[in-house]
């Protein structure tokens, strides 16, 4: 049903209608745009009042509170009766038969839109830009929070309207509008490639790494691994048996059954607690090794080979003559 009652010299139309989409008179072709149609006793009225031409109206759906704006292509539905895209059905979260409340409108030329497509698909066309330009020639104005249909290849992609400047709801009749894209709605970040074990380990500071480094693999103390050799230069009758401690102990180590004798009375002098390398029974306080008879007897005659100095051994003169 429609309202009656507006004045000749009124300058606002404002009606209600029953909407139902275009597919009930067969012109879905009118799915790509946002002309809507309109019965014949709206042209009259129109045609007294003082609008902006091409001609603009607001849709509002009092039950949903939602609020867009289209044109109009022709006027011959059935009086009552208005017949909107599908996709501005959906919009406006309308059923089939729901009251629309319709008025017409005056929007400023709009100078910058942006737009989000549902899928990245839509980006990934050859040139999305020239597709988007020439489908909205079919449209004759943007409002935003809408979602507009673009047909293309046989698919339909659903793109948002983010932001119109500088209003609400601008024409875009005959005017150069920047157009900018905000990511896709499916779009994902893409994820940084997960760090080698290498690469995170050269990362750590060297006491992190050394305090990882397993127990086992440090290297155990071996006191006393060498061979032992005596300080006067014969050969030792058995080597030092190989000590493996972590530790060193604070008592005198085990020596062989040849030298248990001089280690017996070297232990006497020793004071505990410090470490002794050798047998020392036979050496001077001041750290010399006492020498043996075979070396003894050895410079004894060296030094009789070697001939004593003795004072005035020469021949005698005299000064008398």
């Amino acid at each position: 049903m429609y309202e009656e009652g507006y004045g000749v010299s009124s300058s606002t139309f404002e009606q209600s209608y029953r909407c139902y989409p275009v597919s009930f008179i067969e012109k879905s072709h009118l799915e790509n745009g946002d002309k809507i149609i309109m019965p014949p006793s709206a042209l009259d009225r129109l045609a007294y009042l003082q609008i902006d031409y091409p001609m603009v109206f607001e849709l509002n759906n009092p039950s949903g509170g939602k609020i867009t704006h289209c044109g109009v292509l022709e006027f011959t539905a059935d009086e009552g009766l208005i017949y909107l895209p599908y996709w501005m059905m959906e919009n406006m979260i309308l059923q089939e038969g729901d009251i629309l409340h319709i008025k017409n409108a005056s929007l400023s030329k709009g100078t910058y839109v942006k737009l989000q497509p549902h899928t990245k698909d839509f980006i990934d066309l050859a040139n999305p830009k020239a597709i988007l330009e020439t489908t909205l020639r079919n449209y004759s104005c943007l409002t935003t929070g809408d979602t507009i249909m673009v047909a293309y290849n046989n698919k339909r992609y659903y793109i948002d309207v983010v932001e119109t400047k500088p209003s609400f709801g601008i024409s875009i009749i005959e005017t150069d509008c920047e157009v900018d894209f905000a990511p896709p709605l499916d779009y994902k970040e893409p994820e940084k490639p997960a760090q080698s074990n290498s690469s995170k380990k050269s990362q750590k500071t060297p006491r992190e790494v050394q305090e990882e480094e397993p127990a086992n693999k440090i290297a155990k103390f071996s006191a006393f691994s060498g061979s032992a050799k005596r300080l006067d230069g014969k050969a030792s009758v058995e080597s030092v048996p190989e000590v493996s401690s972590p530790m060193l102990k604070q008592h005198q180590p085990k020596v062989t059954n040849g030298a248990s004798g001089s280690a017996s009375s070297s232990s006497s002098r020793q004071r505990p607690g410090k470490l002794v390398f050798g047998s020392n029974s036979d050496q001077p306080p001041n750290g010399k090794p006492k020498a043996t008879s075979k070396d003894s007897s050895q410079e004894l005659s060296e030094k009789k080979e070697e001939p004593k100095f003795q004072a005035f051994t020469g021949k005698k003169y005299s000064l008398k003559g």
